[in-house]
């Protein structure tokens, strides 16, 4: 009896195990994990994110090994080119036809705002690695949005903060006509003035602008000491370049920016970009980690350096692709659950918490771009000053603008 028992009980015991694990890959559904990349691939903001973080997103991809507990990982790509409608239909089409279970995505604010309210109502994890609107984060957000990188309220506190040490009180805006822009503009103004500052006016001009000259002009008859350019991408290049032909500063002002990647330093050159002051959570020479994974990618990418916005579309991907497995399913709300409980640790970033909002609480950096006589190399731009603590730079949880945080607490 004893050993018909004791071998009816392996036997069960093996048949539940069978059993389980049978479960545990079931829940990875249509036994694939499909993570979609979006963004805008083509157009003025594709040298921030575009095809480096598809790159980016499939070396993490690789450095994961490639599939989850035996199932495939597969990545699509998608250019929204820079379009709401365009970006919408993309994702809903990725979420209703196509079974993807995650979105990577980063170009325009209005994109991301459409696409976190589908991503929040079909309960799919929607990571933010290029967008900086601050609303994701704010009266729009969502529990299904993990914000990877900077945002509008960080970036124009650094900027301001710095300026204020120097002894710069006074501020014009050359501002890119639409939410990302007018977010950037509203909240350095706040800044501005809480610290004393005076905004003396501003102009706006679209996106995809060549010609700034009568956009500085006005700004350079305006008499500020800081003419601030509040734009990105190809508008940052094109404007800064645009500022030193012009002479802008020849009078005393000061041309700056509350943001950049490192393509726009490349694009615009050492002689012209070198002095600007910004901050930056990432920089490919930083240590030797970054410095080891800035080279894969540029063996990947034809040796185009990549931006804050491809390592954070790295770090996204192989923080979900984590969380995917802690969970042992794809669910949306277990995985981002999986996600907020478990520290971000990766190359880039070190034991960063994702708070109750979606911010990920990871530091900045204060940067100098340097001269062409002070850069060593190809691609050293950077003087790295201090690390600016995650606490210090985004907006206070407490300040309850996020209600479904504010009633997590």
């Amino acid at each position: 009896m004893t050993f018909f028992h004791n071998k009816a009980t392996a036997l069960a015991t093996a048949t539940f195990v069978l059993f389980a694990a049978a479960s545990a890959s079931a829940q990875i559904s249509d036994d694939v994990l499909r993570i979609g990349v979006m963004g805008d691939m083509t157009g003025p903001y594709s040298g921030n994110g575009g095809p480096g973080s598809v790159i980016a997103a499939r070396m993490a991809v690789e450095d994961f090994g490639g599939k989850l507990d035996g199932k495939p990982i597969e990545i699509v790509v998608a250019d929204d080119q820079n379009k709401p409608d365009i970006g919408l239909g993309l994702a809903r089409k990725w979420i209703e036809n196509d079974k993807v279970d995650a979105i990577i995505g980063g170009s325009a604010s209005s994109i991301a705002l459409g696409v976190q309210s589908l991503m929040k109502e079909k309960q799919k994890p929607y990571l933010v690695a290029g967008t900086v609107t601050a609303e994701l984060t704010g009266k729009s957000c969502s529990p299904m949005t993990v914000q990877f990188i900077v945002d509008t309220y960080s970036l124009p506190k650094a900027g301001v903060q710095t300026l204020m040490k120097q002894g710069i009180k006074s501020f014009y805006f050359v501002t890119v006509d639409y939410a990302f822009g007018q977010a950037l503009q509203t909240d350095a103004t706040r800044f501005i003035e809480a610290a004393g500052g005076k905004v003396l006016g501003s102009v706006k001009h679209p996106l995809g602008t060549t010609d700034f000259s009568s956009y500085l002009l006005q700004a350079q008859a305006s008499g500020a000491k800081a003419i601030v350019i509040l734009n990105a991408g190809a508008d940052l290049s094109n404007a800064l370049k645009q500022a030193a032909e012009y002479r802008l500063t020849k009078n005393g002002q000061i041309v700056t920016v509350f943001g950049m990647t490192i393509n726009s330093v490349t694009a615009m050159g050492l002689e012209v970009a070198q002095g600007i002051q910004f901050t930056a959570p990432f920089y490919w020479d930083r240590d030797p980690e970054s410095r080891a994974w800035a080279k894969r990618f540029m063996e990947r990418s034809n040796g185009v350096v990549p931006t804050y916005i491809q390592a954070g579309a790295y770090s996204a991907m192989t923080h979900y692709l984590k969380a995917v497995k802690a969970a042992g399913s794809d669910a949306g709300p277990a995985v981002m659950a999986k996600m907020k409980a478990t520290p971000v640790d990766d190359f880039a970033i070190k034991n960063a918490r994702i708070r109750e909002d979606g911010q990920l609480m990871r530091p900045s950096y204060s940067i100098t771009i340097k001269s062409p006589a002070e850069s060593k190399g190809k691609f050293d731009y950077y003087k790295i000053g201090a690390e600016i603590p995650a606490e210090q730079a985004y907006r206070p949880l407490a300040e309850g603008v996020c209600e479904f945080a504010k009633a997590a607490k």
